[in-house]
C-alpha cells in the first residue's frame, strides 16, 4: 500500500511563502506522475501543479509564475513551492500519487491533506 505523508502547511501572509512536502514510502519513478491539489470548502479538488515521472510540468493558470513543483527522487519526495501567496489560496492541499496498476490503468492516492491559510 502506497503511503503519502505531507507536511509544511500554515499560516501566513499576503506576498508571503510556503514550501509544501510529500514523503512517498517508494520510488518516485514507480508513478505515473506526482501532483499537489486543492480544495475550498464545499468545491472539488482542484488540480494545482503535478509532475509527470520523466517529464513535462503542469500548473494551473491561477498559479502559474508563482508556484513551482519538484522532485527529489533520492529522499522520494515531492515538493510545491508556494511563492506571492494570496487569500485566495487558502485551502487544504493534498499530494497525488498516480499509481499504475497495468500499463493503461492507474488509480489514485491521496496524501493526508495539509492546511495552508493566507491572512494578514
Amino acid at each position: 500500500q502506497v503511503q503519502l505523508v505531507e507536511s509544511g502547511g500554515g499560516l501566513v501572509q499576503p506576498g508571503g511563502s510556503l514550501r509544501l512536502s510529500c514523503v512517498a514510502s517508494r520510488s518516485l519513478f514507480s508513478f505515473n506522475a506526482m501532483g499537489w491539489y486543492r480544495q475550498f470548502p464545499g468545491k472539488q479538488r482542484e488540480l494545482v501543479a503535478a509532475s509527470k515521472r520523466y517529464g513535462s510540468s503542469y500548473y494551473a493558470d491561477s498559479v502559474k509564475g508563482r508556484f513551482t513543483i519538484s522532485k527529489d527522487n533520492t529522499k522520494n519526495t515531492v515538493y510545491l513551492e508556494m511563492n506571492s501567496l494570496k487569500p485566495e489560496d487558502t485551502a487544504v492541499y493534498y499530494c497525488n500519487a498516480k499509481v499504475p496498476v497495468t500499463p493503461t490503468d492507474e488509480y489514485d492516492q491521496w496524501g493526508q491533506g495539509t492546511q495552508v491559510t493566507v491572512s494578514s
